[in-house]
């Protein structure tokens, strides 16, 4: 019986300026991460890392993985680069300047302000969600 595993990956811009991928969870006794110079390369080399794992693994009983994927907010803001810093700033009701220092890595928020930016983006999804054209 194989089964499909569920895969919490966490993405996160290093101090060299790379973008890395990995998670606590592996495919047999391989652990998985993916590094690249964007978030996309990074995810490309993580999906490939667990391509490799299932097939150095034929004996683990699991068909395919969905990945949950966690970001910093650096790399959330280099993924979803089609977010208007500025007019996202004005909507969650921060500073435009230090939202651009968090998106920047020069400053980080706290978990409060952390949690206001992930509820906006939150309620942005449900917005479009709901859109019709």
């Amino acid at each position: 019986m194989t089964y499909n595993m569920h895969i919490t990956a966490i993405i996160e811009k290093g101090p060299d300026g790379l973008y890395s991928v990995y998670s606590n969870e592996g495919i047999g006794k391989m652990r998985l991460g993916g590094y690249g110079e964007s978030v996309e390369e990074a995810k490309d080399d993580f999906h490939t890392c667990i391509r490799e794992a299932f097939e150095l693994n034929p004996d683990v009983p699991v068909e395919d993985a969905d990945v949950e994927f966690h970001y910093d907010i650096q790399s959330f803001f280099n993924y979803f680069d089609y977010f208007n810093g500025s007019a996202l700033a004005r909507y969650i009701g921060i500073n435009e300047s230090q939202l651009r220092q968090y998106k920047n890595g020069l400053a980080y928020p706290n978990e409060k302000t952390t949690r206001k930016i992930l509820d906006a983006i939150h309620t942005i999804g449900q917005e479009l969600l709901s859109a019709s054209l």
